[in-house]
């Protein structure tokens, strides 16, 4: 149920770019919480209206595997501010809401760091406000709701193979605790004015 008048959004990963595809896109979203989110549409060609963004590109050849089989991708994506591949960065400034983002500095999926940075000069580059930015040093990837077991591993769906997913467990247990407090008084603060 959405109180109003304004509508939060929360998004993990691939979530995290369509959420900002939203807030892009559409009207009414006050605030939207990314956790290692992108700011480049990643994975398949988005559509919205007569806009269409480009996936990131990517290379397979930077994948590294381990001696369990275990893939290492952080360095698969493109650079989504060199060349052609621009094309894929989400326009973040036409959003109209506060933006939240959570970071886990070792983030094996993808480069989460420079994506909320990226982001912020972006954003700060059009006379938007300053995103909160909230980096944790030894989480991984999945940032979860407090007491979820910590996903250093498994299967990626897009890489067809078990990727690692970046994190050492006691520092990623206290970064989910931390950021769902963080993220619930960013909602509180954006959306109901308390």
């Amino acid at each position: 149920q959405v109180k109003g008048p304004g509508i939060g959004l929360l998004g993990i990963s691939k979530g995290g770019d369509l959420c900002i595809s939203m807030a892009s896109f559409l009207k009414g979203i006050a605030a939207t919480a990314l956790i290692n989110g992108s700011v480049a549409n990643v994975g398949a060609v988005l559509h919205y209206k007569d806009v269409t963004i480009p996936p990131l590109g990517m290379n397979t050849e930077r994948i590294k595997v381990n001696k369990s089989g275990i893939a290492d991708i952080v360095e698969v994506l493109n650079n989504p501010l060199e060349g052609p591949d621009h094309k894929s960065l989400i326009p973040l400034e036409k959003a109209e809401c506060h933006f939240l983002f959570v970071v886990g500095q070792d983030d094996r999926n993808w480069k989460s760091e420079f994506f909320a940075v990226e982001g912020s000069r972006r954003l700060q580059a059009h006379g938007k406000e300053k995103p909160e930015i909230v980096c944790y040093p030894g989480a991984g990837h999945y940032i979860e709701p407090p007491f979820f077991p910590m996903c250093a591993a498994s299967m990626h769906l897009l890489v067809g193979m078990p990727v690692v997913w970046g994190g050492e467990p006691k520092a990623h247990c206290e970064a989910q605790i931390d950021a769902w407090q963080q993220i619930q008084a960013f909602f509180h603060k954006h959306l109901t004015g308390k």
